[in-house]
């Protein structure tokens, strides 16, 4: 124990140590700042009121002068009433005056309505919510001259309540836009440091820092040393990371935007727990794989290519995770929670969103433990033969020869 401390420390040591972590640290730390500042820099760019300014134009009345009513509706956009015409509208388009227009056009009782922007994309469309406003202010207008009381008036425009229900007994909760930001976190965290292990050995072989190590200790305490070390590591920046935009979203965002988009109450402490055991096990299975790849190459050239299997099966296992909450109700959702390649993304947001019960979770992270020991097994076998190749990178056959002959 004391001499997988020892290497642990060392292993601390040397991550903290290098350039390349630190900077990339702290430019995803800027990164973080930046983003969430940005709504708060195209507000000092383009004013306080930095909604796009749509000009409505009624040249021929057909609103009797009421369009004025639209600007106490709430929109987002800066609405202007005017009496261009096209011409004019282009110019203040080109000088930036104005975002965009809508004109109002009447031909034989047939209404059109023109939206002009300067280029259009596939992505531009009239505002539906203006649209709907103007219908309905145009249909109450008629209304009115018809000269109906006001009971009369909600008969013919009743107010119905939309509500959305399933048939399916698992009632799903939480919010989905949460829980695919941690999933993107969380597979950050697993992937990029246990990566970080098959690149550490690597280094080390190629300075020949491994060969003191291997005369010092056992491979199996070197495995476990590193694995952890660069684990606390990884575990220490992921809590960096998420302080740093927790407290970024709090600082610059508006606080009922986080509160309607950034929904967190489903986040609980026995989540939190639950979490971090899916961390630490998910953590361990993609390192040991990433260990065993790290010790079969002696240049860091070498190193993409022999961990791009892992890396395969680790982008599967993310996206059957990221799949399954598209659908939360599925039944790829109850494979891909007990699949060990995915099972560490997927469980923690079945946990939150209600539909994982004691036994899917018992039998979840049984499934990883297993497959866990299998991999550590395999992996500090091989690794205790390939640690001191500096050869060519070792076959598939030169490691199913190592484990099948290597006898401790």
């Amino acid at each position: 124990m004391k001499e997988t401390i020892t290497v642990m420390k060392f292993t601390i040591s040397e991550m903290i140590k290098r350039k390349s972590f630190v900077i990339s640290t702290l430019i995803i730390l800027v990164l973080i700042v930046l983003g969430f500042n940005v709504p708060n820099m195209v507000k000092n760019i383009k004013g306080e009121d930095s909604g796009d300014k749509i000009l409505i134009v009624d040249n021929q009345n057909i609103f009797e002068g009421k369009l004025e009513n639209l600007k106490d509706m709430g929109f987002e956009y800066d609405i202007e009433i005017g009496q261009e015409n096209y011409e004019q509208i282009k110019q203040k388009i080109e000088e930036n005056q104005i975002d965009s227009a809508i004109i109002i056009e009447s031909n034989n009782n047939n209404y059109k309505i023109r939206y002009i922007v300067e280029s259009k994309t596939m992505m531009d469309g009239v505002p539906e919510d203006i649209v709907n406003s103007i219908n309905t202010l145009y249909s109450n207008i008629q209304i009115g001259k018809l000269g109906l009381t006001e009971a009369e008036l909600q008969s013919i425009t009743p107010n119905f309540e939309f509500s959305l229900e399933q048939t399916d007994e698992e009632e799903v909760k939480g919010n989905v836009l949460v829980m695919m930001i941690m999933s993107i976190v969380f597979f950050y965290a697993i992937y990029f440091c246990a990566y970080q292990v098959s690149s550490s050995i690597t280094t080390e072989k190629t300075s020949r820092i491994m060969e003191t190590l291997v005369t010092s200790t056992s491979p199996k305490t070197i495995i476990w040393g590193k694995t952890l070390g660069i684990g606390l590591v990884g575990l220490v920046q992921m809590i960096l990371i998420i302080g740093t935009a927790l407290f970024s979203a709090k600082m610059f965002l508006d606080e009922q935007l986080i509160n309607s988009v950034l929904d967190m109450s489903n986040i609980t402490i026995s989540l939190g727990i639950i979490t971090i055991i899916y961390f630490v096990l998910g953590y361990l299975a993609y390192s040991l794989l990433y260990a065993l790849t790290g010790s079969t190459v002696s240049k860091p050239e070498d190193i993409n290519s022999a961990n791009a299997p892992i890396a395969i099966l680790s982008v599967v296992g993310f996206y059957l995770s990221y799949f399954t909450m598209i659908n939360p109700t599925s039944q790829l959702n109850v494979y891909a929670s007990l699949l060990p390649i995915s099972s560490p993304f997927c469980m923690p947001f079945r946990v939150m969103m209600g539909l994982a019960s004691t036994k899917d979770i018992i039998m979840s992270i049984l499934i990883l433990i297993i497959t866990i020991l299998i991999i550590a097994k395999i992996a500090i076998k091989i690794y205790s033969s390939a640690i001191l190749n500096y050869g060519t990178k070792l076959s598939f056959k030169n490691l199913f020869g190592i484990f099948k002959d290597k006898k401790n």
